[in-house]
């Protein structure tokens, strides 16, 4: 004898009656498809803490992950790209860009701004990839040349954050001009005596790479970032051979010198207030 009897098939609930689970409350590790909530993914800085796979993240987030009290004051945060080609593809240039404003709410692919970080003054200048892979055009170059100047006059750090697919084909060769100007800019940040941080994440390609992302006192990177100039498939597709495993990832950067060291996200805060404290203390014992 059945100890529940069902007095009706099956279960009839009204739409207006169902429980629907709010968008955007779980997410998965893009890597181990570990599920969390978007909480819990945001107080481990979006790093997944079964695989320590990062997730890639913004300039809104590097922002507050490394400011001091998450205040930090955005600059010339209204630049936004001209069309001086007059560029069309499948769509016009200028509608690109409307459309991924839009869309991300940002006005170009970087960010920049200034604050503090364990008391020690710094800007940053941090890419995003939502905004058409984060690339290179002559806005980013422009923000990267106003801020290292206010670096200069404040006597501050200063510190990009790579995240690009290289030069923005739209802008051609203005793009191609921004990896001499940003260069230009920080040997006048050298000459002040003022350190460069460069942090590259997943991914740094392309003309980002050939330039300014490797020209840091500092040369760091986030684990398993893609770092290359032309990416593993092109190179593959190009000499006709298999690529050694790892190829082209931080990891085999740091083997090869191309990096003095790697960054759990979790770690970078601490580790960027020491070497600030390190650099500025060493700077004020000694006469250059």
């Amino acid at each position: 004898m059945a100890w529940f009897k069902r007095n009706k098939e099956g279960i009839t609930t009204s739409t207006s009656d169902k429980m629907e689970v709010p968008e955007g409350l779980w997410v998965r590790c893009s890597n181990c498809k570990t599920l969390y909530t978007s909480d819990d993914l945001m107080r481990n800085n979006y790093v997944c803490d079964r695989c320590s796979h990062h997730e890639r993240i913004g300039s809104a987030e590097y922002f507050s992950l490394i400011f001091d009290a998450q205040k930090y004051e955005e600059l010339n945060a209204d630049l936004q790209s001209g069309d001086p080609l007059g560029f069309t593809d499948t769509k016009k240039y200028t509608d690109r860009v409307s459309a991924t404003q839009k869309a991300t709410g940002l006005k170009d692919a970087i960010r920049t701004a200034k604050g503090q970080l364990e008391g020690q003054p710094l800007v940053i200048a941090a890419m995003d990839f939502s905004f058409i892979g984060g690339s290179m055009g002559s806005v980013m170059g422009e923000k990267i040349a106003r801020a290292i100047d206010v670096a200069i006059a404040e006597k501050a750090g200063f510190m990009i954050i790579s995240k690009s697919g290289g030069a923005r084909m739209m802008e051609a060769g203005y793009s191609l001009m921004q990896m001499a100007k940003v260069s230009g800019k920080l040997g006048q940040l050298s000459a002040a005596k003022l350190p460069y941080i460069s942090y590259l994440t997943d991914p740094t390609t392309g003309g980002v790479t050939a330039s300014f992302a490797m020209l840091g006192d500092i040369n760091i990177a986030e684990p398993g970032a893609l770092i290359a100039f032309a990416g593993p498939r092109v190179v593959k597709e190009t000499i006709g051979r298999d690529l050694p495993e790892g190829f082209q990832t931080s990891e085999f950067l740091l083997e090869h010198g191309f990096l003095d060291y790697i960054i759990e996200r979790t770690e970078l805060r601490q580790t960027l207030g020491l070497s600030l404290k390190l650099f500025f203390n060493w700077s004020q014992k000694f006469v250059f």
